[in-house]
């Protein structure tokens, strides 16, 4: 059955218009709440957020959903998504609650859910939670006497700061770096620099200054260029980009060139490998993942397990087969040692560690492949299936076949945004050009047609 509120990384939407309402995000905590309302010891939820504007109003609708659910609700204000994963296992919670879209522009907001063990829920959670949504609730409030009570929780950023700082190995200081940081006026604008600094680095910062309405605007891991300049700018050795709720980063090494989230798998893998601390001998990534990082592990001995995208799927499978690193290109990066959720500044760190135990330069650390020439291109819809034509179907046939022995293509709906999105990636560049853009144009006319 076609899910109506939950894409690939939670509810996702506009703020203020269907399904980000305050109305809908009390529904989820009434509806989670119930699901999760299990024994008879007090129940809590722990909600955090990034900076957005819409925070403040389904922060409040959210705690009033839970607590009339009859659970008590730990409030932490603006904090990275890996630090409210964290904190509802280290607070003995029942659920725990992100309030943010990521990457996303201010004007969107979405709601990440947790279980106690701090992963994101399953996908059969998730489908009992839409399962009562669309049921009259009033019978799963709790009784007068059960109300749930909210409390804003002290002290976060401190528990977050010092978690981060023991994922750097004990004989590994940040002296003598100097970090240009752009926190992407996001949810780690205070947490982030102050881990660097307390490890021994000379930090330079941007983007921490949230206003409301300037989350992920020119800044961050979706625009790197303005980190780009300040590395230039201070001649720092290195440029860490997050995004707004610092469950992604991006490197930028110190000529100003952008390192992805396959450049820095391949930098952990073969380091954790080296020291026999990796697990499942490879990693996990999504079908988005560079060509050119499988052939990197596999000359190295090592695997590459995909999955579809979407980092709670990379996740389900590391905790199935034993790994304990996965991430996508985009900068999700996820160490099971440290983390159940991807987190920008914990992987950052690893980097900072293999830089500083090499003692060589950010370009030569961070350059561990050659990628293959990929393209990804995205068609905006605005409804019905022009995936399921049979014109597209046999367009995606040919390609694919085109592609069979050196190359790839993956042609996916977007479980975020309205979009298909068309990737294609070979050693041969002015085919896999030809190739996007012949199937964008099928897409196109299936979709006017309709």
């Amino acid at each position: 059955m076609k899910r109506r509120y939950f894409g690939t990384d939670g509810i996702r939407g506009q703020s203020n218009v269907f399904p980000m309402t305050p109305d809908l995000a009390m529904r989820v905590g009434i509806a989670a709440g119930t699901i999760f309302r299990r024994g008879n010891h007090r129940h809590r939820v722990v909600i955090g957020k990034d900076t957005r504007l819409s925070g403040y109003m389904l922060e409040n609708a959210m705690v009033a959903g839970f607590t009339a659910a009859g659970l008590d609700a730990f409030i932490l204000g603006p904090i990275p998504t890996p630090a409210v994963a964290m904190l509802t296992r280290s607070l003995r919670c029942d659920i725990g609650v992100m309030i943010s879209a990521s990457h996303n522009p201010y004007e969107d907001n979405g709601i990440k859910l947790f279980g106690p063990d701090g992963y994101k829920l399953s996908d059969d959670i998730e489908a009992e939670i839409e399962d009562l949504l669309e049921k009259d609730l009033n019978a799963q409030l709790a009784k007068s006497d059960d109300i749930g009570r909210a409390k804003r929780v002290d002290g976060v950023h401190d528990r977050y700061i010092e978690h981060a700082k023991r994922t750097l190995p004990r004989d590994v200081t940040l002296q003598g770096l100097r970090i240009a940081i752009d926190c992407a006026n996001g949810a780690a604008y205070k947490v982030a620099p102050a881990v660097l600094w307390e490890l021994g680095a000379d930090v330079v910062t941007i983007g921490n200054e949230p206003n409301g309405t300037n989350i992920n605007l020119n800044c961050g891991s979706t625009s790197p260029v303005a980190l780009q300049k300040k590395v230039d700018e201070v001649r720092a050795d290195i440029g860490i980009a997050l995004d707004g709720d610092a469950d992604r980063v991006i490197i930028i090494d110190e000529n100003g060139s952008i390192v992805d989230g396959d450049q820095l798998m391949a930098v952990i893998a073969e380091s954790w490998a080296e020291s026999q601390q990796l697990r499942g001998n490879g990693i996990v990534a999504t079908v988005m993942s560079n060509l050119g990082l499988e052939r990197f592990l596999d000359d190295r001995g090592m695997a590459l397990a995909r999955t579809k995208v979407g980092d709670r799927y990379v996740v389900e499978h590391m905790r199935q087969n034993n790994y304990n690193v996965g991430g996508e290109q985009s900068g999700h990066i996820v160490l099971s040692d440290y983390g159940t959720t991807g987190d920008g500044l914990v992987a950052a760190l690893q980097i900072l560690a293999a830089v500083k135990r090499t003692g060589r330069t950010v370009s030569e650390v961070c350059r561990r492949f050659e990628p293959v020439p990929q393209l990804l291109r995205n068609v905006r819809i605005s409804g019905g299936k022009p995936l399921e034509d049979i014109q597209v179907q046999k367009a995606i046939a040919d390609a694919e076949a085109e592609l069979a022995r050196n190359g790839r293509l993956v042609i996916r709906p977007s479980g975020t945004e309205p979009l298909i999105r068309v990737m294609a990636e070979g050693d041969d560049r002015a085919q896999i050009e030809r190739i996007v853009n012949e199937l964008i144009g099928t897409i196109s006319n299936v979709r006017t047609a309709a």
